[in-house]
């Protein structure tokens, strides 16, 4: 078998893996239905009696605090097809959590032009507690780690191939995730990293000798030829982001939301408070995760033992690529871009103080985090492997291919989902009585009498 067939082969199999992960038991899990989730239902079904020439479908939905309209609107889409159950919500987040496994996948591929690392990556992310647990609920929070993924990789492509298609497709994505959630505000600071150390190295080369028939030089040329690529990728992704941003303009309220009184600006000491939210974000990987028992099971770390000792050393080794020199000027715009990542779609979480650690607002950080371990998993096979017999190095390598994902089935759909926390969670006692409610013959008076 090839090369490139076992690799095809081995990404189809983490594709299945996380796919089951995702659609397994959705119909019954998680419990209830979350009021969150339930407003969704409710914009969408509002939007499919208005109608999309009515204007029944938004680009932003104010009420509940405010939400981006697409994913809502998808959503609205699948109740109409499938019904109202709260599964109809919950598969379109399923979608968005199994493509994202592709995504994560094609994004290291074009940062590390490694294989392995790229598998690897996408491995922990398709297992992954953290992104299983929000690919299956119906928060367009989802959609965050999707658009990320794709548009880097779609980016880092066009750089690579020259290629003004994977350009296009990169502002696309780059400009929907601008529709999706909140936290994609600071994803443009995520981008200008490679942009920026793409045009420092061709702007350096810019007085190479060779000339072009047109006169200039071939750096020179270059240069002109890249800058134009990066200007087709902001105009798409302007063009892409323009609905949202229109809307914005004509009512900056909602554009800010309720940010502001969960800042840490509004803090009496912002300095200490932020330095305090970032290491409880830190925190959160390796030692005490998320709280809500909706994010999370148990306080537990975000990250799985085995996988948190990969991040660690991805860490070590991206410092040792970006700061001695040791890797090759791709591996140390890699390592920037994910260290960019990591520090800028944090700030969803660390920039707030309500609910800290939150797994939720900082769900931007999953495709570095994963990333950052499958470079970290490779470095440590790589070690070992020039210490220990082949046979052994396998052994290990295959029994982590099992225990992850069994660890994170095991939490989740034994442990987890039979939880009366995880009912209580998710108002499983209100989706029971809607349910009962419904049942009802029509023609019976009902009653309901909220206590708040």
């Amino acid at each position: 078998m090839s090369d490139k067939k076992r690799i095809l082969g081995l990404l189809l199999f983490i594709l299945i893996l996380g796919a089951f992960f995702r659609f397994y038991h959705i119909t019954t899990t998680p419990p209830g239905l979350y009021p969150d989730e339930a407003m969704n239902g409710s914009n969408g079904l509002e939007a499919l009696h208005t109608g999309l020439l009515e204007g029944g479908f938004h680009v932003f939905y104010p009420d509940n605090n405010g939400r981006e309209g697409l994913f809502i609107n998808i959503q609205a889409l699948s109740v109409g097809f499938f019904g109202r159950e709260p599964w109809a919500l919950r598969v379109i987040a399923a979608i968005f959590g199994t493509l994202t496994i592709l995504g994560v996948y094609l994004a290291a591929k074009e940062l590390f032009e490694n294989n392995k690392i790229a598998l690897l990556s996408a491995f922990f992310t398709a297992t992954s507690y953290w992104h299983v647990n929000f690919s299956r609920i119906g928060f367009r929070a989802i959609t965050t780690p999707f658009f990320l993924s794709f548009g880097m990789a779609f980016l880092l492509r066009g750089f690579r191939r020259n290629s003004i298609w994977d350009m296009v497709w990169a502002g696309i994505f780059t400009g929907l995730g601008f529709q999706g959630y909140i936290a994609f505000r600071f994803a443009p600071f995520v981008f200008a990293v490679p942009i920026l150390w793409q045009l420092a190295r061709w702007w350096r080369a810019r007085s190479k000798p060779h000339t072009f028939a047109s006169g200039l030089p071939a750096g020179r040329q270059d240069f002109r030829s890249k800058t134009g690529e990066i200007a087709l990728f902001l105009f798409i992704t302007f063009v892409a982001a323009l609905p949202i941003g229109w809307y914005f303009l004509k009512h900056p309220g909602d554009f800010t939301g309720r940010s502001k009184e969960v800042s840490v600006l509004s803090a009496p000491s912002p300095i200490r408070e932020f330095a305090k939210t970032n290491a409880l974000t830190l925190g959160m990987l390796f030692i005490r995760g998320d709280c809500n028992d909706r994010h999370n099971y148990a306080c537990r770390p975000e990250l799985n033992l085995i996988v948190a000792l990969f991040f660690a050393i991805g860490i070590a080794a991206a410092f040792k690529i970006l700061f001695s020199h040791t890797g090759s000027s791709q591996e140390r715009m890699a390592s920037a871009t994910l260290f960019a990542w990591l520090f800028f779609m944090s700030l969803p979480e660390t920039l707030t103080r309500e609910g800290i650690p939150h797994a939720l607002r900082s769900i931007g950080m999953i495709p570095p985090v994963m990333i950052l371990a499958g470079l970290g998993a490779y470095a440590a096979f790589r070690f070992i492997n020039n210490r220990l017999p082949r046979q052994i190095v396998l052994a290990i390598a295959i029994l982590l291919c099992i225990y992850i994902p069994l660890q994170t089935f095991y939490d989740y759909f034994i442990v987890w989902a039979a939880r009366s926390q995880t009912a209580k969670a998710f108002a499983a006692d209100l989706w029971h009585l809607g349910q009962y409610l419904n049942a009802t013959p029509q023609h019976i008076k009902k009653y309901v009498i909220v206590d708040l």
